[in-house]
């Protein structure tokens, strides 16, 4: 499926969804040796203002790698749970940026809400988010891992 969006008159067509989250990256050097990266910032604006129009829904009906020809892609579809989808299946990328931004869904509900999502649609609000709004987000969460030590506490220093 095609996705396209307009910007003063001219018009930037993505030829599918890998397409699309490709050209709406931060440029990085292996993208653009890999002719993946947009061409010029322009046209990232359109992928990102496109991926943000996007129904996450597209993501379940049009997936990257196709589950049939790709364990670990028919892994995640076969496990994906849409219970905890459900109460977010009628909104689009940029309208779970703005709703994960928002002071009220904070640990518990968050964790809900992972089980219903799938890699792609994370990888596509992060594309959509400055790097302290993904640090914003990621506060929200408690990871709390213990072995030999602890980590995910706050104020807890973690090395490796």
């Amino acid at each position: 499926m095609a996705y396209s969006h307009v910007i003063r008159g001219e018009q930037y067509n993505f030829a599918d969804l890998k397409a699309l989250l490709a050209k709406a990256n931060e440029p990085k050097s292996g993208d653009l040796l890999a002719g993946l990266a947009a061409k010029n910032e322009r046209e990232r604006i359109a992928a990102k203002m496109a991926l943000a129009d996007l129904p996450l829904r597209e993501f379940l009906a049009h997936p990257i790698l196709d589950p049939d020809s790709d364990d670990v892609s028919k892994v995640i579809f076969d496990t994906h749970n849409s219970v905890a989808f459900k109460p977010i299946a009628s909104l689009t990328v940029g309208e779970l940026r703005e709703y994960l931004l928002q002071d009220l869904p904070q640990g518990a509900e968050l964790k809900n809400l992972q089980q219903g999502l799938n890699p792609e649609m994370v990888a596509a609000v992060t594309k959509l988010l400055a790097n302290k709004e993904l640090i914003a987000i990621a506060a929200k969460i408690k990871n709390i891992a213990r072995c030999r030590n602890t980590t995910g506490i706050a104020g807890t220093l973690g090395v490796r």
